[in-house]
């Protein structure tokens, strides 16, 4: 892993990454709103369960491997994911698979968020990270909205270690449609993942907080 060591086991450094209109291109790693990957078209089972449908969030490629990316979807019923908000009754859904390309079908688009790229990840020192905006903060450690224990009890005991956060603060202006709320009440979003010297696995939603 490419500068893993510290990030994500020292966790002295940490990769910051922002969002801007556009398209995504070569110089983007992903983009939040918009269309899912085209590599759940033919996969809604696998998103939607029963009544409770899903719209898509984000995707990023992986940091450490380029052929897979990590995608988050979050239930359209907004009382659903704040009643169930913590692992392992998280209802966040953290998927990782191989990378896709945006679809054009928009059967997972969220209606509240206008589609944005993510820049290319910025290897940051995990303590100055503390005081700048992001949209996302991948490694170091967590910054949290509240820092109660209760949050990680689940996620530690099963060996889980923070991935990276998604921060509402570092949203553009421009990423939410008129008369939207933010997904997360400006709050945000703690991914977490079994973390090893030479892999990562399992990528989960740990938990999700606001103020």
């Amino acid at each position: 892993m490419k500068n893993g060591m510290n990030i994500l086991v020292e966790r002295t450094d940490c990769i910051l990454y922002y969002a801007g209109p556009g398209q995504s291109n070569e110089h983007s790693t992903g983009w939040i709103g918009g269309n899912a990957p085209e590599f759940f078209d033919d996969r809604e089972d696998l998103i939607h369960e029963g009544n409770q449908r899903y719209y898509f969030y984000l995707s990023l490629v992986h940091p450490f491997k380029s052929e897979s990316m990590i995608s988050i979807f979050i239930p359209e019923d907004y009382e659903e994911y704040l009643d169930n908000n913590i692992y392992p009754n998280c209802s966040i859904k953290v998927i990782e698979h191989p990378t896709s390309t945006e679809s054009v079908r928009d059967m997972f688009t969220n209606p509240g968020l206008i589609k944005h790229a993510i820049s290319d990840g910025e290897i940051s020192n995990d303590e100055k990270s503390m005081d700048q905006s992001f949209l996302i903060k991948l490694g170091g450690k967590p910054r949290l909205i509240q820092n109660t224990d209760y949050y990680f009890t689940k996620l530690t005991e099963e060996s889980f270690s923070f991935l990276f956060q998604i921060d509402e603060d570092g949203y553009p202006e421009t990423l939410l449609q008129d008369d939207y709320s933010y997904p997360f009440s400006f709050g945000s979003l703690y991914i977490f993942a079994k973390v090893e010297m030479n892999e990562i696995q399992n990528p989960v939603a740990g938990f999700w907080q606001f103020s």
